[in-house]
């Protein structure tokens, strides 16, 4: 087990997830909107980095087909429990996006809530290729991440919209990148950027 995969591990068995601070009870807004916006009901989606599972379980009530990937065994055996509490069917894999084994062309839409900022700067290239590699042609990508207009250095990576758009140019059309903020148990909500993309 690497090391960032311990950490991730360690955090999940020990917490409840309800005390984890990107956790909420909701579908995100801003991928809400995005679903909607884009006529993407019904596709198949991976939530990646599922954590608590919440988003993977309010995707399934409206009726996507969802595949949720989390490096902690911990963390995937606790969305099960849960998904299975709530009588929703949803595949959940224990996944880590850099060195995936998800295969090729797997799913229509990958919703990244917050695994991107964490990865190093010098990893974020194998997640651009592994994201490009699972994704079907014209693909969508929603990404969440930590804006550089969040002060302090706690946590996540700060990110700008210049660095997000280098990371993914070559490989995705770049639909848009704008400001938000991520709903969680942390008061004042951090900064954020919501990004998407379109798989070349």
């Amino acid at each position: 087990m690497s090391q960032r995969t311990a950490w991730w591990e360690g955090l999940y068995a020990t917490s409840d997830v309800e005390n984890l601070p990107w956790y909420t009870p909701d579908l995100d807004k801003d991928f809400e909107r995005a679903l909607t916006g884009h006529r993407l009901q019904g596709k198949r989606i991976l939530d990646l980095g599922t954590g608590p599972a919440t988003q993977a379980m309010n995707l399934a009530k409206r009726g996507f087909d969802v595949i949720g990937t989390d490096i902690s065994p911990s963390a995937i055996k606790k969305a099960k429990a849960a998904a299975k509490a709530a009588g929703l069917a949803i595949e959940f894999r224990v996944d880590d996006i850099l060195t995936s084994k998800l295969p090729a062309g797997f799913v229509d839409v990958i919703m990244d809530r917050g695994v991107f900022h964490v990865l190093p700067p010098g990893k974020r290239s194998v997640y651009v290729d592994a994201v490009h590699r699972i994704l079907r042609r014209h693909g969508w990508l929603l990404l969440k991440c930590f804006s550089d207009k969040q002060p302090g250095t706690f946590g996540p990576y700060r990110i700008s919209s210049k660095e997000l758009r280098g990371y993914f140019a070559k490989k995705f059309e770049i639909l848009s990148i704008a400001d938000s903020t991520f709903q969680g148990t942390l008061k004042p909500n951090p900064k954020t950027l919501f990004a998407t993309f379109r798989r070349n």
